[in-house]
């Protein structure tokens, strides 16, 4: 099973990348709450749609931790160096969400290739109108590419198999579960507040610091 304290750094990735979360995933959930005819940001469609993309996640998180595993699993120094490459990935992170080097805006350009084979089937849901159609619509949504979501499921490959890559997969989605809720019921504000360059730079150099932490920590 996964480590705790892993599974609670995943979980304040989460939080923290969340500032991300919401300039990928607002439009969408803005539709969701804005647009299903009813009174109310229709909160049990949101959670719905957050429910189908936290699945996405946890799936592919368990594909990446069987991954990983079988590729240098066996290894003597196999771990180590998925876990290295994790480390970089977050350190990367950091600097994509503080604005200070969009690295990793072309591993999202190169994910768009399959986006755009699913992109039009979650468009063909719209508007929704229950929490089904909301809960596909958040399955197919989970794939959008994602500076984000890419760093930690480089993170899964190291977690040393398909059940703890899901696990570290569930902590980073439930971290980012609090922002994506907050932002259907409150989208102007939180579009505002996020949209603040000191919230991103705080956000990125957290993230920033604890990839150069596990860095640190594997050298040593």
């Amino acid at each position: 099973m996964g480590d705790p304290g892993t599974l609670l750094a995943a979980l304040a990735v989460g939080i923290l990348g969340g500032v991300h979360c919401l300039g990928m995933c607002g439009g969408i959930v803005g539709a969701i709450s804005l647009g299903h005819g009813r009174r109310g940001p229709g909160f049990d469609l949101l959670l719905a749609y957050n429910l189908g993309r936290m699945g996405s996640y946890v799936i592919a998180g368990a594909l990446a931790g069987w991954l990983g595993a079988i590729l240098l699993g066996g290894l003597p120094a196999g771990q180590a160096i998925l876990q290295g490459f994790a480390a970089a990935f977050l350190i990367l992170l950091g600097l994509y969400i503080g604005g200070w080097w969009p690295v990793l805006a072309r591993l999202e350009q190169a994910g768009g290739v399959v986006w755009r084979r699913i992109e039009p089937l979650g468009r063909r849901l719209l508007p929704v109108r229950h929490a089904g159609q909301a809960l596909l619509v958040g399955g197919l949504w989970g794939w959008l590419p994602c500076g984000l979501v890419y760093s930690v499921l480089a993170w899964s490959l190291s977690a040393g198999g398909a059940t703890e890559g899901a696990l570290l997969m569930a902590a980073f989605a439930l971290g980012t579960l609090p922002n994506l809720l907050l932002m259907g019921v409150f989208a102007a504000r939180m579009a505002a507040f996020v949209q603040q360059r000191w919230v991103r730079a705080l956000a990125g150099t957290a993230i920033l610091l604890y990839g150069g932490w596990m860095l640190l920590r594997l050298v040593m």
